[in-house]
């Protein structure tokens, strides 16, 4: 019966992941419990040791084991272009879809006036110091295509506006509505290279 309780709670706690219901929760315990105990374990011991060590970069607030993440610490990298993303996995998939050289700048999410979101909880008070005492030559907007990132972009393009700052945002080839996360590599790089004035 313990045993059962535990099986239970193995298969709601894999349902915190995106995507997953309970059925394929139920799948992958099966599968750890009865062909691959060993990966589980290691997927264990990772799992913790991440939730422990992962913070963010002080900088670019994106996810660090350090104080500097190592794009923010390379100095080979372009620090006069920034590129204002929504989320971590977004550098993450710029970072290996296109030529990018220069830095990031982590929103973690977009403004929800209906949600408490607003420019607070997006740091944007800390973007905003970032372009008064180390201003950018050129802002790139890489955020999704949403009404509530379009309505981010223009605010944080109008702050840009007042240090003359030049504003960009990617092009065309990312749909409206769309979320990058779903975009494939080419479209992204396509439309990362087409950006235009914002």
């Amino acid at each position: 019966m313990q045993n059962h309780g535990l099986l239970k709670e193995l298969i709601q706690s894999l349902c915190c992941l995106p995507g997953v219901g309970s059925k394929s929760a139920q799948r992958m315990a099966f599968h750890l419990l009865q062909r691959n105990r060993d990966g589980g374990r290691h997927l264990s011991t990772i799992l913790g040791q991440a939730m422990l060590e992962i913070g963010y970069c002080q900088s670019c607030r994106t996810l660090s084991e350090s104080l500097l993440c190592e794009i923010c610490s390379n100095e080979q990298r372009d620090s006069d272009t920034l590129c204002i993303v929504e989320s971590p996995a977004d550098v993450w998939l710029i970072e290996h879809a296109t030529t990018f050289k220069g830095k990031y700048f982590v929103l973690h999410g977009r403004l929800s006036p209906l949600d408490g979101i607003g420019p607070d909880q997006l740091g944007i008070d800390l973007l905003e110091q970032r372009m008064a005492n180390n201003p950018p030559k050129e802002l790139i907007l890489a955020t999704n295509s949403t009404v509530e990132s379009q309505a981010t972009t223009h605010f944080i393009g109008e702050v840009a506006a007042k240090y003359q700052i030049r504003t960009t945002r990617i092009a065309h080839g990312i749909p409206m509505g769309g979320e990058l996360e779903f975009i494939d590599s080419s479209t992204l790089s396509h439309a990362f290279k087409d950006r235009r004035e914002f």
